[in-house]
């Protein structure tokens, strides 16, 4: 926040921040006739669209005082925008504006009193925001005057004789606004200076290393130490110390540093062992071999700047790194990632990394480090008027209750992890401290890069904004991240231009390492050649150049389905779709940028933009299983930090019959191959992320892990750096070979093999596959599999709950023993060697691995199969087997007797279809039965016989193979490494309301998890609701950690302490493919706990049930309508399929909204919900913005008319809890309430506005005009 003084000398608080669409009708009304003598007539709407950058001034009342918008090209419409920089060459005095340093002004407006102080506010603010900025344009009309705000800060540029434009141009200078920094040599002198600086930071560094080592410091300067200081007023206000003693050999065994050639000089003896084959996936894309550009400093000393090339090697084998298995190898082979941080994803084992640390390195140490940094936080500048370090605060010891500030770091490294004399520990104050660079690389003249150490705890600083982060190993366990900036890494001569058929052996040189350099080549000649795609589709090509060399290619194409996309992506999160036309849209295809210029990847992508024309670009992320199939899997982008992913949305299932000509277009409702989708706009280009490098470990792939993974993958503008997932299994969704008639499990509903690849999780967190065996909260890392050690800053557990092998009693049924004759011990674990021919289902890998046995040794043979559970997925697997051709009558369902009196259908109508369809079908089925042996107690590999005991006599049975669904558990692994963690086990792992464990750094969620026992809940727990929703309420805990713009929760109230939370999201169960019988089969009902219907329906306030059909016909649904007439359960039993995703979308809902479904149905007008819900009326229900629109009609019922008067909401509310006494009906009372509240013409607007904007997924429903 800072403070302005008006005209009149009224001061005022403002706070600066991006502008957004709601800030313009304020904007427009602050626009006046001399605002369109400079600027012209303006739709701000989209200018906000277009604008690079849009900077909006609030004051306390939230309230806009001023506004400014920055776009890349001039004001003017008589001057291309891809060509400004010759033309403005030509016609005005100045020759050093480029488009990497050049901004242009399109709008200015602000309030009469504050406009002056606003626009120095705004220019210093847009200053600091973009590094790179020396120059804002401003092009004005001739004869026209500047207002005076703008005259404050704008001064004219001269016009050449030559010129025959009819504009003025004014400039306004960084240096007039945010001078650059003056750095020399500290000096002693200097301490006096200093030590007030870094007694206000911090008193660590006096207490380890005495009060005068900072004199030290100074005084210790030679040729491999040096101190810095940024002097202002003949005082020093900044310092900065350096060393050239590094433990190079520690960073190279914790970091890949072979792209920067393990920061040594090349050298004729290095032995450096290449890969042989090319590339999988790597984020920066040169060469492996040195080539040669030359950087000419400001003291005219010419310097050989080598640029290094990235490989990564990918002959690996399984070793003592963390795996990933090769299905995930695979499924991340085409995965895109931000920033060189993700290339360590893609390794799978230590051979590769052996290969790195062990080449050798003959050549000179070629790198430097920052060792300490800091600047008075609370000094101002001479000519800046304004406290840099205001509101700065300073943050020692980073702890989880701590809110992360991005503006905040005190950064605290090891005295052995790098350097040889104090620790890396930098203050960051303001966005200036950039400048230091440019100094500190004369003091090294011979080395090339500059290397700092950040602790994984503290946000990124501008400081860094230079520097590439390096890949550490998966074996480093280092709590600090390495970042490093290259000498070439400072030139401001990056020119982006169109590709010419000359820079074919540039590219060449550029990614000939990559595994799709010839897709890249290919495309590129193509675009020399034709500049059309082989389906005449225009492409385009752009290249960046440095002093003559390529140092990136960007290929792009015209987005020919952007309808497709808008229909099926939420790209209206980011920008307004009917501010760009068609041909704004353009498809990435290939983006390749070396890593020394990888922090121009942004302006990169600007200037790509600038230069064809266009707003938006789209990247398409396809499974990996689709790469070989489709023509558009491209090669991998660097640039993903720069690109935000973008939710898919949920599809309404058409009924294309019944609608006819009243259908989606077939550009929306085609099938295509599916994809995750990562958008770029203009508004994008200069908004950077918060970068996260807290390592955040998730333990297992559970619905509510997932969901958790996917909100922090989808926040747009947080970068997690660390996120791994540890996973039996790795990430679900990419079994590519798994497909509906091997379908053996349920499904929750909550995540499919589409949705996996809508999200494309993998390009963006780390996988690690094993189980967890082990936590060690001190070192505070998780062991996995084979002693591989995951650390991690925040651990959550949400491991959930699995099939365990059944434990024998071991009862020998020749004595004829009965169940009654046993004692059942629940809690007993099998610990023998699981038999080759048992198979327990978790996932879809175990069902993937259980059909190809059943196909290999049992579907052609002979002997029996053994079904042991009472679960659905008993009955589903059942149906699975018999359709691949197995007899029935070689299958035995062997129910163990119920834990409880709920069945797992809960529902007479659908267990009585089940169970004739598993009688007519010929499968023999045993009830109350309790597993005694395997084999008679014998050597059980493989077992050729089972035993059970049951309420009346034993039987045996032969068995040649034995699926098991007997009862869900916690994994015996993960409860040891919960229980030796120490961590409190009360039959589930304990947490509170807040998902914490009894360690503050690991939370815990699903199924794993039960409330503590001062909640006085014990039958309540995470199982009890959506775990989809639970995982996101999870994440919602988490993120105020990491995200700025959140608001801290704070603690609830003393009464509502011991309240646990209700979740309200549905229950689901259902069924992917189908039940004996040939049934489709879904289940939705209110989270609670398991109560038999016949009890529920029992109850007072139970609702009324409406039923159609029946299970002879095969179209039994079923209604649950709760005491307020809202849907509460759906249960569905079809021979036919059916939209579930859209019966879904009726939970929760009025049966009134449902176009009166109680009176139609009690008139006799519904036979049959399957048809009734085909109805065209219910499609805009199923629509996944319709909750939105129903949130703005509750608004509007809510708002007043009369802020004496009640809301139409509250009227309704006081009536249905009796506090009015009417004399006429409720329903007529409210009707005339609605017209006398003024509700109803706002309604009807929102609703045309609902199905208008809508249109291209709901063009069935007929709008004003039609006709």
């Amino acid at each position: 926040m800072r403070t302005i003084t008006s005209s009149g000398g009224k001061e005022e608080i403002v706070t600066a921040r991006r502008a957004e669409s709601s800030d313009a009708p304020e904007i427009s009304n602050l626009i006046l006739p001399s605002t369109k003598d400079v600027f012209g007539r303006l739709n701000v709407i989209y200018l906000l669209e277009k604008a690079n950058l849009a900077v909006t001034l609030n004051n306390a009342n939230n309230e806009v005082i001023a506004h400014a918008a920055f776009l890349d090209y001039p004001n003017l419409d008589l001057v291309d925008q891809a060509c400004w920089e010759p033309w403005l060459h030509n016609n005005y005095n100045i020759d050093k504006c480029t488009p990497l340093n050049t901004l242009f002004m399109h709008l200015f407006v602000a309030r009469p009193d504050f406009c002056i102080g606003s626009s120095k506010e705004i220019v210093r603010t847009v200053f600091n925001a973009v590094t790179e900025l020396h120059y804002i344009f401003l092009f004005a009309p001739v004869g026209s005057t500047l207002e005076p705000a703008l005259a404050a800060v704008f001064e004219p540029v001269e016009t050449l004789q030559t010129s025959n434009t009819d504009y003025m141009a004014f400039v306004c200078h960084r240096h007039r606004h945010c001078p650059v920094l003056h750095i020399r040599r500290a000096r002693v002198e200097d301490h006096d200076d200093l030590i007030p600086i870094f007694a206000q930071q911090t008193d660590k560094l006096g207490s380890t290393y005495g009060d005068y080592f900072l004199a030290e410091l100074i005084e210790a300067q030679d040729e491999d130490n040096h101190a810095a200081v940024c002097e202002s007023e003949g005082k020093a206000v900044g310092f900065i110390s350096l060393s050239g003693d590094i433990n190079v050999k520690l960073l190279n065994e914790c970091f890949e540093l072979g792209p920067y050639h393990g920061l040594h000089k090349p050298h004729p003896d290095d032995i450096l062992d290449q890969p042989s084959e090319p590339i999988h996936r790597s984020e920066s894309v040169i060469s492996q071999d040195t080539s040669t550009i030359c950087l000419q400093d400001p003291d005219l000393k010419v310097h050989t700047v080598e640029l290094f090339n990235v490989y990564i090697a990918t002959d690996t084998k399984q070793a003592d790194i963390l795996d990933l298995s090769s299905a995930d190898r695979d499924s991340r082979r085409e995965s895109v990632v931000s920033d060189v941080s993700e290339l360590n994803s893609d390794y799978s084992s230590t051979e590769n990394t052996e290969k790195v640390r062990t080449v050798v390195y003959k050549g000179a140490l070629n790198a430097f480090c920052i060792q300490l940094f800091v600047i008075d936080e609370k000094y101002e500048m001479r000519g800046n008027p304004h406290a840099h370090g205001e509101n700065i605060q300073t943050l020692c010891r980073w702890h989880p209750r701590c809110r992360i500030n991005p503006r905040v770091s005190v950064l605290q490294g090891s005295n052995t992890d790098y350097c040889t004399t104090v620790p890396s520990v930098i203050f960051f104050l303001y966005y200036r401290s950039v400048d230091f660079l440019p100094y500190i690389f004369k003091l090294y003249p011979d080395r090339a890069f500059c290397i700092i150490t950040v602790p994984k705890l503290a946000p990124e600083f501008p400081l860094l904004q230079s520097f590439v982060r390096a890949v550490p190993y998966h074996t480093s366990t280092l709590s600090q991240e390495l970042y490093i900036v290259h000498r070439s890494g400072l030139l401001k001569k990056f020119c982006v231009r169109l590709a010419r058929s000359s820079d074919k052996t540039g590219v060449e040189s550029l990614v000939n390492k990559l595994s799709l350099q010839d897709a890249v080549l290919e495309d590129l000649d193509m675009y020399c050649q034709a500049r059309r795609d082989p389906d005449g589709t225009p492409v385009q090509a752009f290249v960046a150049e440095v002093l003559d060399q390529i140092v990136g290619i960007l290929i792009i194409r015209n987005e020919e389905d952007i309808d497709y996309i808008r229909s099926h992506y939420n790209i209206e999160n980011f920008i307004y779709f009917s501010h760009h036309t068609m041909e704004e849209h353009g498809q990435l295809l290939h983006f390749a940028l070396n890593p020394i210029f990888q922090h121009y990847a942004k302006h990169f992508f600007k200037e790509a933009l600038r230069l064809s024309h266009r707003s938006s670009l789209y990247y398409r992320v396809y499974p990996s299983h689709e790469d070989v199939k489709n023509a558009y899997a491209h090669s991998l982008t660097s640039a993903l930090n720069c690109m935000v992913p973008v939710r898919p949305r949920r599809q309404i299932v058409y009924p294309l019959d019944e609608l006819g000509i009243d259908a989606p277009s077939r550009r929306i409702s085609k099938d295509q191959v599916t994809y995750a989708l990562n958008h770029i706009n203009r508004k994008l280009t200069l908004e950077p992320k918060v970068t996260i490098n807290a390592r955040i470990v998730v333990v297992g792939a559970s619905d509510t892990g997932i969901s958790f993974l996917e909100v922090l993958a989808f926040c747009p503008h947080l970068r997690f750096n660390n996120i791994t997932l540890i996973s039996t299994h790795g990430l679900p969704g990419g079994c590519s070979d798994y497909s509906e008639n091997k379908t053996f499990l349920a499904t929750s509903y909550c995540y499919s093999d589409k949705d996996y690849a809508l999200l494309s999780l993998r390009s963006w967190i780390n996988v690690v596959v094993g189980k967890m065996q082990g936590i060690d909260r001190a070192a505070k890392h998780v062991l996995v599999s084979d002693d591989r050690k995951v650390p991690y800053d925040h651990l959550i557990l949400c491991t959930g709950q699995q099939y365990q092998v059944p434990c024998p009693t071991g009862i020998d049924i020749n004595q004829l023993s009965t169940n009654r004759d046993i004692a059942i011990r629940t809690g007993q674990r099998y610990t023998g060697p699981v038999p080759s021919n048992l198979f327990t289902l978790n996932d879809d890998r175990d069902c993937l691995k259980t059909y190809n046995w059943l196909q290999h040794n049992f579907v052609h043979s002979e002997g029996n199969a053994v079904l042991f559970g009472s679960t659905i997925d008993v009955y589903t697997t059942l149906e699975t087997m018999l359709s691949l051709g197995i007899t029935a009558s070689r299958i035995h369902l062997v129910q163990p007797p119920l834990d409880d009196t709920v069945s797992c259908f809960n529902n007479f109508e659908v267990e009585r279809a089940v169970e004739e369809a598993v009688r007519r079908a010929g499968v023999t089925v045993h009830h109350n039965c309790v597993l005694a042996q395997w084999n008679d107690g014998e050597d059980t590999e493989p077992i050729t016989s089972v035993s059970f005991t049951t309420d009346t006599k034993p039987f045996k049975l032969p068995c040649s193979v034995f699926i098991n669904f007997y009862k869900k558990g916690i994994d015996y692994d993960a409860f040891k490494a919960i229980n030796d963690a120490f961590l409190v086990y009360d039959g589930r792992l304990v947490i509170d309301t807040a998902f914490h464990t009894n360690d503050p750094t690991i939370r815990a969620a699903g199924p794993l998890t039960k409330f503590a026992r001062r909640y006085h809940a014990d039958q309540w727990t995470h199982s009890n609701f959506n775990s989809k929703e639970v995982g996101f309420q999870l994440a919602a805990v988490i993120l105020p950690f990491f995200d700025p713009t959140l608001e801290w929760v704070a603690d609830p109230p003393v009464e509502f302490d011991r309240l646990i939370p209700m979740y309200r999201g549905a229950k689901v169960q259902g069924r992917c493919g189908k039940l004996p019988g040939g049934y489709h089969y879904l289940h939705a009902s209110k989270p609670g706990i398991g109560t038999p219907l016949a009890a529920q329906m029992s109850q007072s306030k139970y609702g009324r049930e409406i039923v159609t059909g029946s299970s002879e016909n095969g179209n039994y649904f079923r209604l649950h309508l709760n005491q307020y007439n809202e849907v509460e359960t759906i249960t569905c039993l079809s021979l036919k399929p059916f939209p579930a995703s859209n019966y879904l979308c009726l939970y929760g809902e009025n049966e009134q909204l449902l176009n009166g479904l109680c009176d139609r149905f009690d008139e006799g007008l519904i036979s049959d919900f399957y048809s009734y819900f085909k109805e065209s009326w219910c499609l805009a229900i199923f629509h996944d913005r319709f909750m939105d629109f129903k949130q703005e009609v509750l608004q509007i019922m809510a708002s007043r008319q009369n802020p004496d008067s009640p809301s139409f909401a509250e009227i309704a509310q006081q009536i249905v809890d009796e506090e009015l006494s009417l004399s006429e009906e409720p329903k007529q009372y409210l009707r005339r309430t609605a017209e006398e509240c003024n509700i109803r013409k706002p309604v009807e607007r929102s609703t045309l506005n609902y199905l208008k904007y809508n249109r291209c997924h709901l063009p069935m429903y007929a709008l004003p005009g039609l006709i």
